[in-house]
């Protein structure tokens, strides 16, 4: 199935964080919290401004972002999570190396 989100909505894909801290010390699935990271894997054409003109949303396929705790809306699409939200919930775009290797 194929999804594209509606005016300024992203479609994001959570990515999972290091299960274990700096110490070596695990974290129990029950214990953790839900990631505030993700890779962008939709994005809508952008919403549109008050003279009627279509604003480019300023986040692309493939990116990572940083999300708050609570933004979005939790789906589901052929059996994978996503989370649907609108690009002003987005805090910004993580850059540099770590974004960089998924993409390699």
């Amino acid at each position: 199935m194929s999804f594209r989100p509606l005016h300024d909505r992203v479609l994001v894909k959570r990515v999972e964080e290091e299960q274990k801290t700096s110490g070596g010390i695990i974290i129990p699935d029950t214990a953790k919290e839900k990631p505030s990271q993700g890779e962008v894997i939709a994005v809508g054409p952008g919403a549109r401004d008050e003279d009627g003109k279509r604003v480019e949303p300023d986040v692309k396929v493939g990116d990572r972002i940083l999300f708050g705790k609570w933004s979005g809306t939790e789906v589901k699409i052929d059996g994978q999570d996503y989370l649907i939200m609108k690009e002003s919930d987005i805090m910004g775009i993580i850059e540099g190396s770590e974004a960089g290797q998924k993409a390699a």
